[in-house]
């Protein structure tokens, strides 16, 4: 079997976990009960790790999309003799609406195949693969389909196919005419539980019908961004809403694990938990996509994942689990071997026991930008958000991995003093709503103040004539494109203009994109160029007045997306690589529309304490 590109997936999600379909329909990836559970189709990763296929037999084209803007996925496949079309959706609880989406989770698959026109083959192929692939469940005939039986799950489909059963793969070749349809639904449990109940084809109908009443009515009263390129800020929302784990409010970065940065190469990590940094830009970016009525839920979970690290003196970590876990221990799948045989296949992360600073700036500016939604604080929210902040305020010099994770000595990053200045400085705007007394008020300013003059003093260098990566090196970061963005510095100041001119210059492709730096990271081989970091050269122009030349990094980037709007986290070898969808890629997609939109109305003012007003952030 050829392995399909990663653009070649489309994202299902039931805001508690995930599934991947290729355009030939088949699940290629697929976890249940969580984002971060054991796979039951993983062949993404391995041929050996299972998938479950609902297409045609033979030569045929395939069109898809998503239906009004939802994560109900239609595929359109048309042969010579006729078409089908398959509608999947992993379905949320019966009759939630609006923020309600995902609240109560079936943990069900549901794949309706209608013949529309002249008559195809219809090909089933069903070969769950449990626990990464590592075991393969006997499938046992029922009266309504097929149930797994062996292992810590149960998994139960569905049909009114007649399968075929061959020890662990269920099979089907059936003709359908214009106007029949096949319907099928795949139901987890675990293995000491009930089995799962059947679902008949108008049980079927029904519950996609009325998941995607959900995401329409979701869409309907959250998403209000009417700026330039709409639909796909929309649609980009919906995305950051799907990768959102609804029961604790914590936000994944991606749904998968382990898809490389280059084909071939090491750098393949699991990105199926909740980094504090892509949690909290991912919220900044809903508050211009959507109304993020999950702030809340998102920071009472922070606070209880974090809390006890804050009692004991401990840093807080950069990254929890989605229920709040601190044991995330990296170990690798040696019996899978990678997509595109990239191994190691990793499940856990090492990265969440380093120490990142810029993680206090990011979880208080989200909540600085999210205050409406979040005032008045309690108690606990004040204590823990002034903890923070003096946690910023006191370990600001000190070296740490940065905002890349790198695996090597930590250094004094420069992103990572510039986020501890965000920390302080929104801190300083919320002084009142904290509740914070006047001598920690000053203690935070005058950090805030060393921080800057720090900053300005031994971040930039003046031979290369840009902000650099850390103090005292000469290598270039995308992610001093920051400056501006937060407010730091403004877009027309000299140093910014020759900061972004130079990484424009040395850290993009042929085509424009930025890597994020370049030079030893601990790390052996390369990695493509980072689509956040390019929707930030595209953002950061739009701040510095060239709204031009914005519009056409923009437009570039977009480019690459796949053919219903996804977005890896990196594109190299003339292709998306990473885990996919990538939370950050779609967090950049949204800032940088909405800092078009906002300097072509003539408003390229980012100060800090402007950015925070909704009419103005909603062109």
């Amino acid at each position: 079997m050829s392995v399909r590109p990663i653009a070649d997936h489309a994202l299902l999600s039931d805001c508690h976990s995930a599934a991947l379909v290729a355009s030939d329909g088949s699940v290629e990836w697929q976890t249940f009960p969580r984002f971060d559970s054991p796979s039951v189709f993983g062949r993404l990763l391995d041929e050996q790790g299972g998938h479950f296929r609902v297409g045609v037999q033979g030569e045929a084209t395939v069109s898809r999309r998503y239906v009004d803007g939802s994560l109900v996925l239609e595929t359109t496949t048309t042969t010579a003799e006729g078409t089908l079309q398959v509608t999947d959706a992993l379905v949320v609880g019966v009759g939630e609406r609006g923020h309600q989406l995902g609240r109560d989770a079936p943990h069900a698959l549901l794949r309706h195949a209608a013949c529309t026109r002249g008559r195809v083959r219809l090909v089933v192929e069903f070969a769950p693969r449990l626990e990464y692939g590592l075991n393969r469940p006997l499938l046992v005939a029922t009266d309504a389909g097929v149930i797994t039986d062996g292992g810590p799950d149960t998994l139960a489909l569905s049909t009114d196919v007649d399968l075929q059963v061959d020890t662990s793969v269920a099979t089907a070749t059936v003709q359908l005419e214009a106007g029949r349809s096949a319907s099928f639904a795949l139901q987890w449990a675990r293995a000491w539980e009930r089995p799962p109940q059947t679902w008949d084809r108008s049980s079927v109908r029904d519950r996609l019908d009325d998941t995607l009443a959900a995401w329409s009515s979701w869409s309907a009263q959250h998403q209000r961004y009417d700026g330039p390129w709409r639909d796909l800020v929309r649609f980009s929302g919906a995305v950051l809403q799907g990768l959102t784990f609804q029961p604790t409010g914590a936000i994944v970065a991606a749904p998968t694990t382990s898809l490389p940065e280059v084909i071939g190469g090491s750098r393949n990590w699991d990105y199926r938990y909740s980094w504090l940094r892509d949690a909290a830009m991912t919220l900044d970016a809903l508050w211009v996509a959507a109304c993020p009525d999950e702030a809340q839920s998102f920071v009472e979970w922070l606070i209880g994942a974090a809390a006890p690290d804050l009692r004991t003196g401990e840093p807080i970590r950069i990254m929890y689990g989605v229920a709040g876990e601190h044991d995330l221990a990296e170990r690798t799948l040696t019996h899978l071997s990678g997509w595109r045989d990239s191994a190691p296949v990793r499940v856990g992360n090492e990265a969440a026991g380093q120490g990142q600073l810029d993680v206090y700036g990011e979880v208080i500016d989200a909540v600085f930008r999210l205050r409406e939604q979040l005032l008045p604080f309690d108690e606990r929210t004040r204590r823990f958000l002034i903890t923070l902040t003096d946690v910023a305020a006191g370990s600001w010099q000190e070296a740490d991995q940065g905002i890349w994770e790198v695996r090597g000595r930590p250094r004094h990053y420069l992103h990572s003093k510039l986020l501890c200045w965000v920390a302080l400085d929104r801190a300083v705007a919320m002084a009142d709503d904290l509740g914070a007394r006047a001598e920690v008020v000053q203690r935070w300013t005058t950090a805030r103040e060393e921080i800057r003059t720090a900053i300005l003093t031994r971040g930039y260098d003046e031979e290369v004539g840009a902000f650099t990566q850390s103090f005292g090196s000469a290598t270039l970061d995308a992610s001093a494109l920051q400056i501006p963005l937060v407010g730091f510095l403004p877009g027309d100041d000299d140093r910014v203009r020759r900061t972004v001119a130079a990484i424009e210059h040395d850290l993009t492709d042929d085509r424009g994109f930025v890597r994020r730096y370049t030079g030893d990271d601990g790390l052996t081989g390369e990695e493509g160029a980072f689509l956040l970091c390019t929707f930030w050269l595209a953002q950061a122009h739009a701040v510095s007045g060239d709204v031009a030349r914005a519009r056409t990094v923009f437009e570039a980037a977009i480019v690459v997306r796949n053919d219903v709007d996804l977005l890896a986290e990196e594109y190299g070898s003339g292709q998306l690589l990473g885990n996919f969808p990538q939370a950050f890629s779609h967090v950049g997609l949204v800032n940088a529309a909405w800092a078009i939109a906002k300097a072509e109305r003539g408003g390229t003012d980012h100060d800090a304490h402007q950015r925070e007003q909704g009419v103005d952030a909603h062109p």
